[in-house]
Parts: C-alpha cells; sequence; structure tokens
C-alpha cells in the first residue's frame, strides 16, 4: 500500500511539473516573432546595402532619387522635365574642379574618415547662433546623400546618411568619391554633374575649365537652382575669387 500511495504522489508532482512547464508566457510569444523579424530585416539591409555599396565602386549610377523630383517639379512648374548630365571618368574631369571642389566644398576631404567634425561643430555653433543654416556635410556624406537616400531633413534620413557614408568611406577610394560627386551634384535647374554645368554655363566641356570658372561651378553649390555661374552675384564672385585663390594649396586623388 505504501509503495502504491508513493507512485501517486509522483505521478501528481510530475503532472504539476509539467503544467509548470508548459504554462503560457503572453511576453515571451509576443517578442520573439518581433526579433526574430526584426533581425532577419536588418540582415538583409546589411546584406543589400553592402551589394549595393559595393557595385557602385565600379558601376556609374546612372539616376538619383534628387534628379527625378527635380524634373517632376520643373514639370509642375510648367518648364517641362528637365535632366541634362553626362559621365565623365576621373581622369577626364578638369583638375581645376577637382582642386576647387575640395577647396570650396571639404577642405579635409584627403584626410579626414567621411566626416569633418570641426566643421561639424562650427555649423553647430552658427546654428545654434541663429545665424543661417550650414550642414556642414563633406563631399562624402553629401555623395551618400545624393546617391543612395532621398532629399529631405530627418533624423532618419540622417542616420541612413552616417551609414552609407561609413560604407563608401570603406569600400571607396577618395578618387572614386570625388569622381562620383562631380559627376551626380546638384549645379542648376535640371542640371548634374561637371561636364553638363561647364557646357551649360561656359560652352565649354567638363575636362577644359580654367581656375575661375571652375571655382565659379563650386561657388553656386550651396543654391544652384538660385545662383548662375554665368551672371554670378557679388557674394557668389568674392566666393569664387576665394577658392580659386586657395585652389592650389589642396592636393587631389591620384
Amino acid at each position: 500500500m505504501a509503495i502504491k500511495r508513493s507512485g501517486r504522489k509522483n505521478t501528481s508532482s510530475k503532472q504539476k511539473n509539467s503544467f509548470k512547464t508548459k504554462s503560457f508566457n503572453p511576453l515571451k510569444s509576443i517578442k520573439s516573432p518581433i526579433l526574430r523579424i526584426l533581425s532577419k530585416v536588418i540582415l538583409y539591409f546589411v546584406g543589400i546595402s553592402l551589394f549595393w555599396v559595393i557595385s557602385l565602386r565600379f558601376i556609374n549610377p546612372p539616376i538619383t532619387w534628387l534628379m527625378i523630383q527635380r524634373g517632376f517639379e520643373l514639370k509642375e512648374q510648367g518648364k517641362g522635365f528637365k535632366l541634362e548630365k553626362n559621365w565623365l571618368n576621373y581622369d577626364e574631369l578638369s583638375d581645376n574642379l577637382k582642386r576647387a571642389a575640395i577647396a570650396g566644398e571639404d577642405a579635409h576631404f584627403m584626410t579626414h574618415w567621411g566626416f569633418d567634425l570641426k566643421g561639424i561643430q562650427n555649423a553647430i555653433k552658427k546654428n545654434a547662433a541663429g545665424k543661417k543654416l550650414r550642414g556642414g556635410s563633406t563631399i562624402s556624406q553629401q555623395v551618400a546623400k545624393n546617391v543612395f537616400l532621398w532629399p529631405g531633413r530627418s533624423w532618419l534620413r540622417k542616420g541612413f546618411e552616417t551609414y552609407f557614408t561609413v560604407l563608401i568611406e570603406t569600400f571607396w577610394s577618395k578618387k572614386r568619391i570625388l569622381e562620383v560627386y562631380l559627376n551626380i551634384i546638384e549645379m542648376g535647374q535640371g542640371i548634374y554633374g561637371a561636364d553638363a554645368a561647364a557646357g551649360y554655363y561656359f560652352s565649354k566641356n567638363g575636362s577644359n575649365l580654367s581656375k575661375k570658372q571652375a571655382a565659379l561651378i563650386i561657388a553656386i553649390l550651396p543654391n544652384p537652382r538660385q545662383w548662375d555661374a554665368r551672371n554670378p552675384s557679388a557674394y557668389v564672385n568674392r566666393r569664387a575669387n576665394v577658392i580659386a585663390k586657395y585652389m592650389h594649396h589642396y592636393t587631389i586623388p591620384e
């Protein structure tokens, strides 16, 4: 009899343990699928973005989101969809324009790893002082923003910009970054890249620009849809003169 009672207790104990093991945990059942999905999304995003960045190290980006958006904006204004661009390989681009771009847009381009910390700090100070807003973006950041992302200002886009800046600084050379920059940057209404800008403003190609012409094109980049390199304002002309004066101090990628 004692043995039988002991058996009943063991059975009861096993049932209780089984009940505890199979108990329902709502928090666990909700979190696990979400975490699995989130992990997959992150892995897919990293994989696709790496493939995208590495591919564009060798393949010239055919078009950007900004080009499309600006084209439709012009069409809505009754000016028609306009997109002028012509790719020039790095060795075909004017050395004057390369130096002007570094002198006017990113003085520490050859030495930084994608971010000009001093420039960012100065921009923050000027913005906090209520002066005209300035971004402090490097050439690398502008390439990341224009090639891989959408126009606009938001913390989300800034986060992606930082991510893609790190990637292109890791997988591209400075030479490739500057080449892409000078071929895709907005340089007028519907005008993108050095060759289209040189033809539009000076009836030249992007391989043959004087120091002053190169400096004028770079000088209008803060506001290329409003400023004109052919008929520069006093401010644009002063800015171009400063760029032309100092551009020979800057080395370019070889």
